[in-house]
């Protein structure tokens, strides 16, 4: 398996094209909650193509986006730097390139399980005000339909790496509780949901990681299979995916 920094980048068209956004609503929820603001200083670590880093720029905050992977980092200043609160930095969770006591929030959207938690927490309490507190974000696939259903079984059959990061996936939700310690931390959950035509459902599926590539064998009877299920599930021409997005929130010193 890939090292966790270099894993999307053959993938980067597709994630920015297909992944799901996150809620609006986060940010009446970190308004009431955690006292956001849009002069709140935000590090995004494992920052990505800024789909969370651009749901705070739109607030108005300004966002260091601290991401390892070139390509990934590329494609979130081509769509970002626009905005006079973007600054892009190449860094990991275990070595952030900013100054002690710098940030209001910490915040990572779909990247805390390729954390070094040990090591993570250590810089996240360094960079952290007094006071400043951390946000993790999820989007989770639900599986509450035939389709999802379905499309679940079908990366099980097809897709050789599935298992291994689904697993890693909810093992880093499961150390939250001692990643966070000794502040108990909350989960705050939102309906999010997406649409696609066979064309996007594609994409979405070549976003992950975990997807054969054209030139691994797997790959045919996979698109084979992913066919099959619009096929049988396709409603005038569309499927549609739906997600709950959950945030853990804590103040961790």
């Amino acid at each position: 398996m890939k090292h966790p920094t270099e894993r999307f980048s053959n993938r980067v068209e597709d994630y920015v094209r297909y992944r799901p956004t996150y809620p609006q609503a986060i940010l009446p929820f970190l308004e009431q909650t955690c006292q956001l603001r849009a002069d709140c200083a935000i590090a995004d670590i494992g920052s990505g193509t800024g789909l969370l880093t651009q749901l705070f720029l739109n607030y108005g905050s300004p966002v260091y986006a601290v991401e390892p992977n070139a390509a990934m980092r590329g494609a979130a200043e081509q769509r970002l730097n626009s905005h006079s609160g973007f600054t892009s930095l190449a860094g990991r969770a275990e070595e952030i390139p900013l100054a002690a006591d710098s940030v209001d929030f910490i915040t990572a959207g779909q990247a805390f399980h390729w954390f070094e938690p040990a090591l993570a927490r250590r810089e996240f309490e360094r960079i952290l005000k007094p006071g400043g507190w951390v946000v993790l974000v999820w989007n989770q696939r639900l599986e509450t339909t035939p389709l999802q259903r379905a499309y679940g079984k079908m990366l099980l059959a097809h897709a050789p790496d599935y298992a291994a990061v689904n697993h890693r996936n909810f093992s880093g939700i499961e150390s939250l509780s001692n990643f966070l310690k000794p502040g108990a931390f909350e989960l705050a959950e939102f309906e999010n949901v997406q649409h696609f035509d066979f064309a996007g459902l594609k994409g979405r599926l070549m976003s992950s990681s975990y997807a054969p590539t054209p030139d691994q064998a797997a790959h045919t009877p996979l698109m084979q299979a992913l066919q099959q299920l619009f096929d049988q599930h396709a409603e005038s021409g569309r499927v549609q995916f739906d997600y709950v997005t959950q945030l853990y929130y804590a103040q961790i010193s």
